[in-house]
């Protein structure tokens, strides 16, 4: 099996993204592309220089067909010449594809991993779905303006100026009136051009609205089923769809035009320019070979001068796409570099705990734009043993466990981590102490080996897996799974919610941190796995710090130290019996069970509380 360092791991990272605003030209053109491109564009001017002589190959022949000569080294050098064009042309455009595709791999991973690596409040901003969209249309949209920009677009314009110098040569008065019949029509296209990228700015923009919109509706699908709002949503979704097809509509009829456009003055100008040669050619001042050849050039015209449109049009996409891609790389991402002596997490490697609270708060406040959600936030968390925190939902309890992880930074006050700063501290090492287990207990669409090793440098045993499992009463159903640990979960092998749950939980047991925060661990348990729950959280608290946000009494009542929320603020701390006799909010919310959510009330007191 081959073994890949972190220092392989990070050149290959490097090799396959990049950093700063993306530069299409610059990025074809870097030092590994240069030969390459070099080879490209050679290709493409042996092309280009072959479509040009082709017309005075064909007069050269016309030209010895009136004068009686052989045909077979006119007709032979005409078939090489078009062979040559066409099959340098395809060498040159899979070239200039085959390099495109790899920049847009190299852009899609550059935009997942900053997606990855951006803040949290950013990545809600941008949306999923508009991220996602990205990856599929904006690197299509991207991908067709590198395929024709670069070195097609340039060559067309060649092309064009070499045929219009060809002709001029042949004769500058039929030239002149050529250019007439053209006039009109070029500056037509270049109004619609202009009119295409705005155009195509608003579709990117729905494309990645539509998308995400539908991502957050499959994402809810259990909820719309079950309040039977399938129409109500659909229709929403119906109005992204059908304002993205108005805008599909508006470009294509815009684009619709620009042909046709051209060959109407192309027709123009071959009727005046058979009516003007003809004339010439009675009077001697125009030769019939050069006639042809012009006519041929006239004909010709039309090709370069449709891609130049057509491929104005795509890179006014392509355009639109990479200022949305550098909309994405413009957005700041968290600093994940490893500190220079941080510990590797492994399973069984826990780094002890020193004397220090594992987390202190000092007058800490946080809120959402003007929304406070702490104010003033003062509280300790022992280096061991488990401490609880409990209030109404909105309390801020989910926001201090943030800030804690440091997924978000505090407008005031301090953060302490083990007796150091949490904004001072590597977020690799900080999040290195930190076990963690969300409101979601979320997982990833990957086998459940995946999703137990998270975070950790190396993979578990089977063994160590399957005790973690084990401990929390999982170890069964996993090995019923028709791979057992290497389970793909979604789909067909997805776990149920409590499942999933645990699955999280014995993450946290493998992953060891010093800190362990719980984010309302029981809210899908069974009164069983509950008790089994309550059992490793005791040995977890045995040698490492544990925070818990508590909703059950079960969970508060083990706790050495309860800190009571209500409004962003810290209004008690103590332990639960001392709070009974102390705090009139806690004791409102044991009486209430909006801890324990039993049916039955509990019973005030200083020594037991019956659920």
């Amino acid at each position: 099996m081959t073994v890949t360092t972190k220092t392989e791991a990070s050149a290959e990272r490097a090799a396959d993204s990049w950093d700063g605003e993306l530069r299409i030209l610059r990025e074809l053109f870097r030092p590994g592309n240069r030969l390459q491109m070099a080879v490209i564009a050679l290709l493409a001017a042996v092309s280009a220089a072959a479509t040009l002589a082709l017309p005075l190959v064909v007069a050269e022949l016309v030209q010895q067909v009136q004068q009686g000569q052989g045909l077979t080294r006119a007709a032979l050098l005409m078939i090489g010449t078009g062979l040559g064009s066409a099959l340098a042309g395809a060498l040159a455009a899979f070239l200039l594809s085959r390099l495109g595709e790899q920049l847009v791999r190299r852009l899609r991973i550059t935009t997942m991993r900053r997606g990855l690596a951006m803040r949290l409040s950013d990545a809600k901003a941008v949306g999923s779905g508009d991220l996602a969209t990205r990856l599929t249309a904006d690197a299509m949209q991207l991908k067709g303006a590198i395929n024709i920009g670069p070195i097609q677009l340039p060559m067309a314009a060649i092309t064009l100026l070499g045929t219009i110098v060809i002709m001029g040569v042949l004769d500058w008065v039929l030239l002149l009136i050529t250019l007439a019949g053209f006039v009109c029509a070029l500056a037509f296209v270049a109004v619609v051009i202009r009119g295409l990228r705005r155009t195509y700015q608003n579709m990117q923009d729905d494309i990645g609205t539509l998308t995400h919109q539908f991502i957050t509706a499959l994402d809810a699908l259990v909820v719309i089923k079950a309040y039977r709002a399938e129409e109500r949503v659909g229709r929403t979704l119906d109005g992204h769809a059908r304002r993205l097809e108005k805008l599909g509509v508006d470009a294509a009829r815009m684009e619709s035009l620009v042909v046709p456009v051209i060959n109407l003055g192309q027709q123009i100008a071959l009727l005046t320019v058979l009516l003007g040669g003809g004339a010439r050619l009675v009077s001697g001042d125009l030769a019939l070979p050069d006639f042809v050849a012009f006519l041929l050039y006239l004909l010709q015209l039309t090709a370069p001068l449709i891609m130049a449109a057509s491929g104005a049009a795509q890179i006014q996409a392509g355009l639109t796409s990479r200022q949305r891609f550098n909309d994405v790389f413009a957005l700041p991402v968290e600093d994940l570099a490893p500190a220079a002596a941080e510990p590797a997490r492994t399973a069984g490697g826990r780094n002890t705990p020193g004397p220090a609270p594992a987390v202190r708060f000092e007058d800490v406040t946080f809120g959402y734009g003007d929304e406070p959600v702490l104010r003033g936030v003062d509280f300790e968390v022992p280096a061991q043993g488990l401490t609880a925190v409990v209030g109404l939902s909105g309390a801020g309890k989910s926001t201090a466990l943030a800030l804690i992880e440091r997924f978000m930074e505090p407008q005031s006050g301090r953060v302490h981590l083990f007796g150091e700063e949490a904004a001072r501290l590597p977020l690799n090492e900080l999040r290195g102490r930190i076990a963690f287990v969300d409101q979601a207990f979320t997982l990833l669409g990957d086998t459940v080996r995946a999703n137990l090793s998270l975070g950790l440098a190396a993979v578990p045993t089977d063994e160590e897996l399957y005790a973690a499992l084990a401990a929390v009463g999982l170890d069964t159903s996993v090995r019923a799974l028709p791979d057992g640990l290497d389970t793909v979960l979604g789909g067909a092998h997805d776990l149920s919610g409590g499942q999933r749950q645990r699955v999280a939980l014995a993450r946290a047991v493998l992953a060891e941190g010093s800190l362990v925060l719980l984010d309302e661990p029981s809210s899908q348990l069974d009164s069983v796995n509950e008790q089994r729950l309550r059992q490793i959280v005791d040995t977890l608290a045995e040698d490492r710090a544990v925070l818990v946000v508590a909703h059950r009494l079960s969970t508060v009542r083990h706790a050495a130290k309860v800190v009571v929320m209500d409004r962003g603020r810290v209004i008690a701390e103590g332990t639960h019996d001392e709070l009974l006799d102390s705090s009139p909010a806690y004791s409102e919310l044991v009486s209430a069970q909006l801890l324990s959510g039993a049916a039955a009330p509990a019973a005030r007191s200083t020594k037991e509380v019956t659920a």
